[in-house]
């Protein structure tokens, strides 16, 4: 089962169709997932939002479900996984804090292995320093981020991704067909109907 594992990085008020869709698509189509979120175990839980489009100058926030975790944060090794899911939500701005999950999003980016970034999820590209000269798309509030990071910020449609090398990057829920359609192919399956 190696050679089908992805790792999917998580924290509280991860945005929740960003988390429970992703898991459950990737999960149908055989991928053992491991969810994980620093100082929690494999059974504990985040606490997840939901983020929508209601008309205003950004996105509303409610509270969504809670999400179980697969897999113990401690035990990660990354040879062990051959992609890479960052949900956005608000999470990234406390996972981009802890040095291990820098050091995981970086050993991912070194060995070019498949990455697949949504929303917020670029505030952990940035903050891992793995977007210099890289093109990222992003929930539109972190396109300055993108650009301090020395990438370039690709504004796409909020149901479309963008794909540039081993990185897959879209700007929120809306372009789940688009993303894990990319991702899922940058994984090297092919799907047929």
């Amino acid at each position: 089962m190696s050679g089908k594992k992805l790792l999917m990085l998580v924290g509280d008020y991860v945005e929740d169709y960003e988390v429970m869709v992703p898991f459950q698509a990737l999960s149908m189509l055989g991928y053992q997932v491991d969810a994980v979120c620093p100082d929690k175990k494999a059974g504990e839980f985040v606490r997840t939002s939901i983020h929508d489009f209601e008309g205003d100058q950004t996105y509303s926030e409610k509270r969504g479900h809670n999400f179980t975790l697969t897999a113990d944060f401690e035990a990660v090794d990354t040879g062990n996984y051959i992609g890479l899911v960052i949900p956005g939500g608000r999470a990234p701005e406390y996972l981009r804090l802890n040095a291990k999950v820098l050091e995981i999003v970086k050993q991912f980016a070194a060995a070019e292995k498949p990455i697949a970034a949504i929303c917020h999820g670029a505030q952990l590209l940035s903050a891992a320093g793995v977007l210099t000269g890289r093109e990222c798309s992003a929930y539109p509030a972190c396109a300055p981020e993108v650009g301090l990071a020395g990438g370039t910020y690709v504004a796409v449609e909020m149901n479309e991704s963008h794909v540039q090398g081993n990185l897959v990057t879209a700007p929120a829920w809306p372009a789940h067909p688009a993303w894990l359609a990319a991702f899922v192919e940058k994984l090297g399956a092919k799907i047929e109907i």
